[in-house]
């Protein structure tokens, strides 16, 4: 099999696909279905594979991985696997064992990418979302700092290659870079990102530090109600995404995916359907012009679909900032 899939150099000299394969999926899609769908996306030449902790799936997109191979389809080096540390393990000591359960559980050495899935820290416990008995989130106080340097052991433990960051603003990001005795500098940041979100302030930022921008949401969202307000406009419905998309033939996913790698951004995109997985793919067959490139832009209004509402109120909520 061909994986054809350009990549971009990272900042610690490895390479990163620019198309990855996202395997969120909403609580109520059988967990087997993450099985299927990454054993799918590894055979239509997907080799860039992001999930995490939170998404309860690891086990299945691991055995996915690892079926594929043992069918000979890829090597392990072939493959660039993402996964993400969450919320209640930012303290520096939960640190290591977090990432030790991710790779029992996807029965793998190491992972390519290991990232902060954001900096907001709650309380540690088995609970990925703990509430105390009026509903309210449950925070922790944790120096990022501290939780960057864990990461750094990590890598150097060989347990990742890479390690980044996610859902950081450029406040953060600062606070990471200015630290004394960095070893490692983040390698990525991974953002919500799409034309009415296309965050060119923080990509002009991550670029001028060799960071790279990793697009999620870059459709828009999956609309679910505990995430985001259903009545937000559909990104996929713009008449002037839906103009470009019909200019060149191609679906609106396509192009609003196109216009993320054409500015230099790392795509996810996510789907659960083998039809779309397969189109996703494509997205290398056509190229936008710089006028479709400048409508595009024109598009933005910073509408973030993901408000991380679990967040709000605490001392590091990442989006009270501009960028």
């Amino acid at each position: 099999m061909d994986h054809k899939c350009p990549s971009l150099k990272l900042s610690d000299g490895h390479f990163i696909p620019m198309l990855g394969f996202g395997t969120y999926a909403p609580e109520e899609v059988p967990k087997s279905e993450a099985l299927e769908v990454t054993k799918f996306a590894i055979d239509v030449g997907f080799c860039h594979i992001d999930s995490a902790h939170l998404y309860q799936n690891e086990a299945q997109v691991g055995e996915a991985i690892r079926s594929k191979i043992a069918d000979g389809t890829v090597k392990r080096e072939d493959i660039f696997y993402t996964s993400k540390l969450w919320c209640t393990s930012l303290r520096p000591e939960l640190v290591r064992p977090a990432l030790e359960k991710s790779l029992k559980n996807l029965q793998l050495d190491y992972v390519d990418l290991y990232i902060i899935h954001c900096p907001v820290a709650l309380k540690p416990g088995e609970e990925l979302l703990p509430k105390d008995e009026n509903g309210k989130m449950i925070f922790d106080t944790v120096d990022l700092c501290r939780t960057w340097e864990a990461l750094e052991k990590c890598k150097d433990a060989g347990l990742a290659k890479s390690i980044g960051v996610s859902n950081f603003n450029r406040r953060q990001l600062e606070r990471i870079l200015s630290k004394p005795g960095l070893k490692y500098k983040p390698v990525c940041n991974q953002v919500e990102c799409h034309p009415y979100l296309n965050q060119s302030k923080l990509l002009d930022f991550c670029k001028s530090k060799d960071i790279v921008l990793v697009a999620y949401s870059a459709l828009g969202s999956q609309r679910l109600p505990q995430w985001m307000n259903p009545n937000l406009p559909v990104l996929l419905d713009d008449p002037i995404l839906c103009a470009i998309a019909k200019k060149h033939k191609q679906s609106p996913a396509l192009v609003a995916l196109r216009y993320q790698l054409q500015r230099g951004v790392v795509v996810l995109a996510k789907s659960y359907n083998t039809k779309r997985i397969k189109e996703n793919m494509q997205v290398f067959n056509f190229e936008l012009t710089s006028d479709d490139m400048k409508a595009i832009d024109g598009l933005n209004k910073n509408l973030r679909y993901n408000e991380l509402l679990i967040g709000l109120g605490h001392p590091e909520y990442p989006f009270s900032d501009e960028y």
